[in-house]
């Protein structure tokens, strides 16, 4: 049932009074009660696997019902290597050097001053996500690590499952002798906490949206805190004339069919002319044979007759499900400005054996993420070292690709002098 406005206003305002207190503490916490805490959450995580899957289930019954669609099932479902998996996360979060006090720089100035740059919490880190309850995890671990505390949001349909989730990370601050309210969840499914939290300047430093292109718009359109987001996830694949043909059809089929429902998926397949009726009709082929709906212009369209003819919208469109979209293109500078034209600034790769070619691409392109040879699902914090990740960040102030422990750190001057004073 819905609450009052004032209720959620007293709610989300007791959240974040408590939150401050909280990332006061962290800030200056040991290193080792972190790691403690994040491998006790990892050990009452996999302890509770059985429970987290029963309240998973509840919630794959109540999206069912909503009509969520199987991408988004997916992402919702967890089982018992995906529970592994989360508290694998956990502990290679923990492994991770700590990144608070880290010195960034140092040096002397004549004065006789000595100046060191090093790195400190953000504070308060809000995250509001659809779906994936392993995001629960993934970010109280993240923000701990870091130093800060966290407020998280999950969607109405992972309700029961963040609710386990988050129990376990509880138990790792309690085992650590560290402040529980350091990761808080909104106990609450109306969506006017996520409108509160998008106000709460005085008590949430940034905003972390993870999830569709509804709720992290609303977000960034909406925010007064300041906002690590992206908002869609139209990752390219560039089929280039110079591309080994082994190493192509394997990437493009991964980058495509892995996980269709995750921002790392291939949504759109360039195909270098010159290839067209060779590699680029094998891996067309390729992809329908294995279940996806290639949405066609002229050209692709004239290379089997089971391609759909695409439509202006299908440039630029995240279908997160078996379809993508293929163009011919003639060449890496047309390849370039048609990602320029449609993309989202994510991810995008090209298949080449050219140097000069791979060399043009990532200069000419300032997507976050640009890869050669390599499938856009590596497009994750975990297989980028980080352990896990809070998101991906597309802007170009602060965080940018993956966000990790690191990128969750500002930093801070240090000065030191010995009775010095400027003339």
């Amino acid at each position: 049932m819905d609450q009052g406005r004032d209720d959620i206003v007293e709610i989300m305002h007791g959240i974040g009074l408590r939150a401050r207190a909280a990332a006061a503490e962290l800030a200056s916490a040991a290193s080792a009660a972190k790691t403690a805490a994040l491998n006790a959450a990892a050990e009452a995580v996999t302890d509770e696997c059985a429970g987290i899957i029963e309240a998973n289930r509840r919630d794959m019954d109540f999206a069912r019902d909503k009509g969520l669609s199987g991408a988004m099932l997916d992402r919702l479902m967890l089982d018992e290597a995906r529970v592994h998996a989360m508290a694998e996360g956990l502990r290679a979060v923990a492994r991770q050097p700590d990144p608070v006090g880290a010195v960034m720089a140092e040096w002397t100035m004549p004065s006789g001053l000595r100046i060191r740059r090093v790195r400190t919490p953000l504070g308060v880190v809000g995250v509001i996500y659809e779906s994936r309850p392993n995001v629960t995890a993934d970010a109280g671990g993240l923000c701990l690590k870091a130093g800060n505390a966290a407020i998280l949001r999950g969607g109405s349909e992972s309700f029961h499952s963040s609710g386990a989730i988050h129990a376990c990370l509880v138990a790792g601050l309690e085992t650590a002798g560290l402040p529980t309210d350091a990761i808080q969840r909104v106990p609450t499914r109306d969506r006017a906490a996520v409108a509160e939290m998008l106000r709460m300047t005085e008590f949430i430093d940034v905003i972390v949206p993870r999830g569709g292109k509804g709720l992290v718009g609303l977000v960034q359109a909406e925010a007064r805190v300041p906002v690590f987001a992206h908002l869609e996830g139209i990752c390219h694949v560039f089929l280039d004339r110079a591309a080994d043909r082994d190493k192509a059809l394997r990437v493009i089929l991964n980058a495509k069919t892995r996980r269709t429902g995750i921002c790392g998926a291939a949504e759109c397949l360039l195909i270098d002319r010159p290839v067209t009726g060779g590699l680029g009709r094998e891996a067309v082929a390729m992809l329908l044979d294995a279940g996806v709906r290639v949405h066609g212009d002229s050209a692709v369209l004239a290379l089997d007759p089971r391609v759909v003819p695409a439509t202006e919208a299908d440039w630029g469109r995240e279908y997160l499900d078996m379809d993508i979209a293929a163009r011919v293109v003639d060449g890496v500078d047309e390849a370039i400005a048609h990602i320029r034209r449609y993309g989202s600034s994510h991810t995008e790769s090209i298949l080449t054996e050219d140097d000069a070619t791979a060399g043009r691409f990532f200069a000419r392109l300032d997507s976050a993420i640009l890869m050669r040879n390599a499938s856009t699902q590596f497009a994750d914090g975990g297989e980028f070292g980080m352990g896990a990740e809070i998101g991906i960040a597309t802007g170009k102030m602060h965080a940018r690709g993956p966000v990790g422990a690191e990128q969750l750190t500002s930093f801070k001057y240090l000065v030191e002098g010995d009775g010095t004073v400027r003339d």
